[in-house]
């Protein structure tokens, strides 16, 4: 059988007006085309039960993430990383305590897991992702920067982000002038320079503490696209203009799948332990429609049915960056309440601080796609803010004694006592 995939269509049947989605699902990593003539990957993957469902986990929040990110941001460009945002709010939801917990708990879909499960399930994953491919980069980062003018965080909380999460801990003077350079440092490093910065200078006064995630990713494909074959080609745009890109061509051995309403190739990278999958409309059909069904049942099914065969592809050369504030997003899937400063429930990060809630969850991206491979990064920063005092309450329930003065001079023109506000 001989198959083609292409920007056109299925065997080259013209298109209107339709781009095409990208995918890039680094969770779904059971996805490997037996019949592909890649080595095996260097290391299996052997989850425990516990990692199985976070894993799980992960993917079905970020698929709803996604999902949600589309409806408000229509037809633009997205690009995110489930796995950024999940772990980056995995360490915090460390911190988190009653319905804030339960709030982030469901949001998260973790509540199948106890916490201890949770995290040592992220450390084993950590462990294993970045040491999976030999010939694929995967690194992955975390660090805490907590204010030093206020009291400190919980030392548990810090120990258990410190063993699980293998998070850099630094006390910082937020309001020194290279605080926030400091920080954007660090994620400009654990990027390897393709996001400079998250954090703004200066930093808010009343932000406490950053909890950030970053991933790296550079992969070569198995079988790369010959630059010479790239054409200049038209791209269909959603309001039925068209736009001129650069289209890589190839012929080789993939895993691809046809359905009633869009095609899907997966082109695996390295040793093949990791791949990128891409879905494509048929023509005329809706990308939102197809990726409203993108909800794990429907994900896991189409997957299992992607058969191996010689396939003629054609995919853009592109260049993406994206950065997006998550907090309506995650409002809206259910945790709403971590972002309350009267409701939020933190005392597991800070019991000494009357206050703590989360103030922004920012989210950045990069994804760079040519005829070598795909490099791709992104950062989670969670940023925590508090309240040093109560807020003050003045509740005249009972006698109380008012004045009426002059403010320039002090000049007390009235002064009285109120012991029956009905007397009269």
């Amino acid at each position: 059988m001989f198959a083609e995939i292409s920007n056109s269509g299925w065997r080259g049947t013209p298109r209107k007006g339709l781009g095409f989605v990208l995918m890039f699902l680094i969770g779904l990593l059971f996805l490997q085309c037996s019949e592909n003539p890649t080595t095996a990957p260097t290391r299996s993957l052997d989850l425990t039960a516990a990692e199985k469902e976070l894993v799980e986990s992960d993917n079905s929040f970020g698929l709803r993430l996604f999902r949600e990110i589309n409806e408000a941001q229509g037809d633009s460009n997205i690009f995110i990383s489930p796995l950024s945002v999940a772990m980056a709010l995995g360490m915090t939801y460390n911190g988190a305590d009653g319905s804030t917990k339960e709030a982030m708990q469901q949001t998260l879909e973790l509540s199948g897991l106890t916490l201890e499960e949770i995290n040592e399930s992220y450390r084993n994953l950590i462990e294993l992702l970045t040491q999976l491919d030999s010939k694929v980069q995967f690194d992955i980062a975390n660090s805490i920067w907590y204010k030093l003018s206020i009291p400190e965080p919980e030392a548990d909380f810090l120990q258990r982000c410190q063993q699980y999460f293998d998070a850099l801990v630094t006390g910082l003077d937020f309001s020194a002038p290279d605080a926030a350079s400091t920080i954007n440092a660090w994620v400009e490093e654990s990027t390897n320079g393709k996001i400079e910065e998250i954090v703004d200078d200066p930093i808010d006064p009343l932000i406490c503490m950053f909890l950030i995630n970053a991933i790296y990713f550079k992969g070569s494909w198995v079988y790369q696209f010959d630059e010479s074959q790239t054409q200049d080609t038209l791209f269909y745009l959603p309001d039925g203009t068209t736009a001129t890109c650069k289209m890589m061509s190839q012929k080789a051995i993939h895993g691809f799948l046809f359905s009633d309403d869009f095609q899907a190739v997966d082109l695996p990278y390295g040793d093949g332990a990791y791949s990128m999958t891409l879905f494509l409309p048929w023509e005329d059909g809706d990308i939102n429609a197809l990726i409203a069904q993108m909800e794990p049942e429907n994900l896991n099914n189409w997957l299992s049915q992607f058969s191996s065969d010689s396939v003629n592809v054609f995919i853009p050369r592109f260049t993406l960056e994206y950065d997006r504030e998550l907090k309506a997003d995650l409002t809206a899937l259910g945790m709403g309440i971590a972002f309350d400063p009267d409701e939020a429930n933190f005392r597991n990060m800070y019991s000494s601080i009357p206050q703590v809630w989360i103030d922004k969850v920012k989210h950045k991206t990069f994804v760079q796609v040519n005829e070598e491979g795909t490099e791709a990064a992104a950062v989670t920063d969670v940023e925590m803010g508090y309240s040093s005092v109560t807020n003050p309450a003045f509740r005249a329930d009972r006698p109380f004694v008012f004045m009426i003065r002059e403010n320039e001079s002090g000049t007390i023109m009235f002064i009285g006592k109120i012991v029956d506000p009905t007397g009269g």
